[in-house]
């Protein structure tokens, strides 16, 4: 019986998705140019937006403890 659980939890974590988190993964982007300001709340949260696939909800929370404002 050991050995089936065993087994099943083998199967279970192999099928599991190894792709890993992507939030600030991106090197390059184009709104993070010279002309990027990480204090300004609304310029983070676009970047942050487009360039990582967060969210609002996220990329604001995110830019605020970076401390945007």
């Amino acid at each position: 019986m050991r050995l089936v659980a065993v087994i099943i939890i083998a199967l279970m974590t192999a099928a599991c998705d190894q792709e890993q988190d992507i939030t600030g993964s991106t090197p390059i982007c184009p709104l993070r140019n010279a002309s990027y300001n990480p204090r300004d709340l609304n310029q983070c949260v676009s970047a942050c937006k487009s360039c990582d696939r967060g969210t609002t909800v996220t990329c604001s929370t995110s830019c605020t403890l970076k401390g945007a404002r």
